[in-house]
């Protein structure tokens, strides 16, 4: 019966350890295997993406340069003329560590000025990471790359407005 005890135990040490080896085989060669990002330009060294914001939509195109953003034609001071949404644009530079190295030429649609700003953000990020895959994991972990999916809730019937009931009155 013990003999029969320690030759389990035995067994049993043999498969976790095969197992153990599998796993670190596989491991190794997913790292080796993981395919690299290519960077993806076009026939003038751009890269472009589209963000999205709430209602807005962003086509942007980045280039190396000399940190210009330009927004639907104007300059970035004159278009988005509050410093908070200036500042929202220029954060994806900043987190990538590449502040005034590229420049940036913007068209945006739809929604208004803070949802526009948010779209031109999102879309820098995803340009910047196409551009030089070497930067998708700072952007990543900072969230750039997830389209915000919060838009405004639907006006349902029988309400006033999407939640709010209309004035209950009792005569």
């Amino acid at each position: 019966m013990a003999e029969e005890i320690k030759s389990l135990d035995a067994l049993k040490d043999a498969v976790a350890g095969a197992a153990t080896a599998t796993a670190a085989a596989a491991a190794s060669a997913d790292t080796e295997t993981a395919p690299l990002r290519e960077p993806q330009r076009d026939a003038l060294g751009r890269a472009y993406a589209t963000g999205k914001r709430k209602d807005a939509v962003a086509r942007v195109w980045i280039k190396p340069g000399s940190g210009r953003v330009t927004v639907n034609g104007k300059e970035i001071n004159a278009y988005f003329a509050r410093p908070v949404l200036q500042m929202i644009l220029r954060q994806p530079f900043q987190v990538a560590g590449v502040t005034d190295q590229f420049d940036v030429m913007a068209t945006v649609a739809g929604g208004g000025l803070s949802g526009q700003a948010g779209a031109v953000k999102h879309g820098i990020s995803k340009a910047l990471q196409l551009y030089d895959p070497a930067l998708r994991p700072a952007l990543k972990a900072a969230g750039f790359l997830t389209r915000d999916a919060r838009v405004v809730e639907r006006k349902k019937y029988g309400k006033r407005k999407a939640r709010r009931s209309f004035q209950f009155s009792k005569r």
